[in-house]
C-alpha cells in the first residue's frame, strides 16, 4: 500500500520532491523504468523523474534490504548507458522506523568500484519539513514527532486550506493509508 502512495505522491507532485530533495523547484517529469532495461527492473516503489539536465531517482523502502546498495549503483549506470550527459540524485527514503544497520547503507563496493546516494530515514526528519508542500503532507505523520495525533490533526488542517478540492481528495486518500500504517 505504501508503494503505491509514494508512487502517486512522487508522480502527482514532482516538483514538491524536487524542491524537498534536490532543494530547488525543477520541473521534472516521469522516465519509464522500461527505457532503460537491459532486463525487466523488478522493484517496490522506483521512482525515476528527469529534466533536461538531472534525474532523480527516489526509491522509497518500508523494510531496509541488503541489496538495495547494488540496485541503486545499477539504476545508475542504466541511467547513464541511455543519458550519459545527465547527472542524476538518488535518494532512497525509508518509511518506517528501524535498527537495521542497512537503514544506514549509502554506498555501494565492489573491489575498484564504489557508488554513492543518499538516504533519508523520515523518523528522523522534523514534522515542519513536510508542511509547506502539498505532495509531502502525508510524510509528516512518519516523521520525527513526539504526539502523532497532534500532527495528524495538523496535517488534516493543511489539507484543508489547499486551494484546489481534487488536490485535498487526494491528500487526503494518501494521508488515509500513511496513517493505516502509523495508527495499527
Amino acid at each position: 500500500m505504501f508503494d503505491n502512495v509514494c508512487r502517486f505522491l512522487a508522480e502527482t507532485f514532482p516538483t514538491d520532491f524536487a524542491t524537498w530533495l534536490l532543494g530547488e523547484p525543477i520541473t521534472l517529469t516521469e522516465l519509464s523504468p522500461s527505457e532503460l532495461s537491459l532486463e525487466p527492473i523488478r522493484t517496490d516503489a522506483l521512482i525515476l523523474l528527469q529534466s533536461s539536465e538531472i534525474v532523480l531517482h527516489i526509491e522509497f523502502q518500508t523494510v531496509p534490504k541488503a541489496n538495495i546498495p547494488f540496485r541503486m549503483a545499477d539504476y545508475r549506470l542504466r541511467v547513464y548507458r541511455r543519458f550519459p550527459q545527465r547527472q542524476m540524485h538518488q535518494v532512497v527514503i525509508y518509511l518506517q522506523q528501524t535498527n537495521s544497520d542497512l537503514a544506514q547503507q549509502t554506498t555501494f563496493t565492489l573491489e575498484r568500484t564504489q557508488h554513492e546516494f543518499d538516504v533519508i530515514r523520515l523518523w528522523e526528519q522534523p514534522a515542519a519539513n513536510f508542511f509547506d508542500t502539498p505532495g509531502l503532507l502525508p510524510f509528516a505523520i512518519l516523521s520525527q514527532v513526539n504526539d502523532r495525533i497532534q500532527v495528524l490533526q495538523q496535517v488534516a488542517r493543511a489539507i484543508e486550506q489547499l486551494p484546489d478540492p481534487q488536490m485535498q481528495n487526494n491528500a487526503n486518500s494518501n494521508l488515509k493509508c500513511t496513517t493505516s500504517r502509523s495508527f495499527p
